[in-house]
């Protein structure tokens, strides 16, 4: 029973952590679009609360009851190769994550040199680990 309600609390996490790093590119997006300092002091604030309160925090509980699921049941996962595959993912997803720090920091000191473009098209990569992530997880094709 208390897997379940680990991996109840996990599944809630990614989703919050997701939705974050779903919605931090296009908030980078609009900041690099703005052309007054009362929108780009705006959006520092809005990319730095969303960061910081939801993001990292998120981030922090994906990996503790993940790291918890997998104590409890390593005789299985420590042999699954899809298990080792999502890990992976999950560690692009982290870097991922890094990066928008990065460039969250690089806004706020008003010293980033990426074009909307850019976002736009870097907003699109979690789709692509999310999707796999979740293709390892419920179909296990290894």
């Amino acid at each position: 029973m208390t897997f379940l309600w680990i991996k109840a609390f996990h599944i809630v996490a990614v989703i919050a952590w997701f939705a974050a790093i779903f919605y931090l590119p296009r908030l980078f997006v609009y900041h690099t679009l703005s052309e007054d300092e009362v929108s780009r002091e705006r959006f520092k604030i809005m990319e730095r609360k969303l960061l910081r309160a939801i993001a990292n925090p998120a981030r922090s509980v994906v990996f503790i009851l993940g790291a918890w699921m997998s104590y409890l049941n390593w005789d299985y996962y420590s042999h699954a190769k899809w298990y080792w595959c999502k890990l992976a993912l999950v560690a692009l997803v982290s870097i991922y994550h890094d990066m928008c720090a990065y460039y969250g920091k690089q806004l706020r000191e008003d010293r980033c040199t990426k074009s909307d473009k850019f976002f736009r098209i870097f907003n699109e990569i979690p789709v692509f680990l999310l999707v796999g992530i979740v293709i390892m997880v419920v179909v296990r094709p290894f």
